[in-house]
């Protein structure tokens, strides 16, 4: 078994294992409630599909970015629902069902307006060559790491309570362990890349994350909660997703160090901030 399908094979176990734990944790007509929220739902789709890529296009344009460097950062940028937020925002204080919520609408969304939205960009201002995007990559993605264990999840507390109960714990360690293994992987592998990243570009990823988070936070309006939830949803992207697309279009290329050095930065960013975020909010605002 080669690395880089070692790091599939976990990968996979980690997001599906971390999905299992989120729907064990919140009731189905709690998501379905939060989701018949107009004002943060909307706000949480138009800042993450409008808002934050075109702060990315400026970034890169600001920052005269070469072409396939640009490509990688606009992949990530139009890959919203990443599986991470919802255990953060739990961390953060935030609404764990609007977020869980955004996460599956989010997520359901980027297999239409993903694609759409990058054919558009890069065919501006993307590398010349021909651009195509693996669908069924994609949609496996989507639905074997996300969707189907978080759907298993909340049917298990739904129907089953008292078995929920007794795994709930160990699926959250779980999920936890597999998560930290994987990280610790992808940055022992991708180092010697990553280390070739000059201080500027992570300047500009900083920059990068720190508008989407506050972009995000804005949008929640007055209640704590909401704008930890949509900060939390609209910082981190959803990488496993960026990475089929990007391996599928532009493999072995700057395009790739792109999606997994963004990937990574957002992801541990976005942890970090939830410290701050966490201060912010009441302690009756957590779920």
């Amino acid at each position: 078994m080669t690395m880089p399908q070692v790091v599939a094979a976990i990968n996979l176990a980690a997001l599906s294992s971390m999905m299992l734990s989120m729907g064990l944790q919140v009731e189905m007509c709690d998501v379905a409630r939060s989701l018949r929220r107009v004002g943060p739902v909307l706000a949480g789709v138009v800042v993450n599909f409008l808002l934050v890529p075109a702060v990315t296009l400026g970034l890169l344009q600001l920052y005269h970015s070469e072409p396939l460097v640009a490509a990688g950062f606009m992949i990530l940028a139009v890959c919203p629902g990443a599986p991470v937020s919802p255990p953060m925002v739990k961390l953060a204080r935030g609404d764990l069902p609007l977020a869980i919520g955004l996460m599956v609408l989010l997520g359901g969304l980027s297999a239409v307006l993903t694609p759409v939205l990058l054919s558009v960009i890069l065919s501006r201002s993307g590398p010349p060559g021909e651009f195509r995007v693996d669908y069924s990559a994609v949609a496996r993605t989507l639905f074997l790491a996300q969707l189907l264990p978080l759907a298993c999840g909340l049917i298990l507390r739904n129907r089953r309570p008292a078995l929920t109960a007794k795994i709930a714990g160990p699926v959250a360690r779980l999920a936890g362990v597999l998560m930290l293994a994987l990280v610790a992987i992808i940055l022992v592998g991708q180092y010697p890349t990553l280390a070739d990243i000059r201080l500027r570009g992570w300047i500009g990823m900083t920059l990068l994350l720190v508008a989407s988070l506050v972009l995000g936070w804005l949008a929640g309006g007055r209640d704590a909660g909401t704008r930890n939830a949509l900060a939390v949803t609209s910082g981190p992207r959803n990488a496993a997703v960026g990475l089929a697309i990007a391996t599928g279009s532009f493999a072995g290329t700057s395009a790739v160090t792109a999606v997994v050095a963004y990937g990574i930065m957002s992801a541990l960013g976005t942890l970090a901030a939830t410290a701050l975020l966490r201060r912010l909010a009441p302690p009756a605002q957590s779920t």
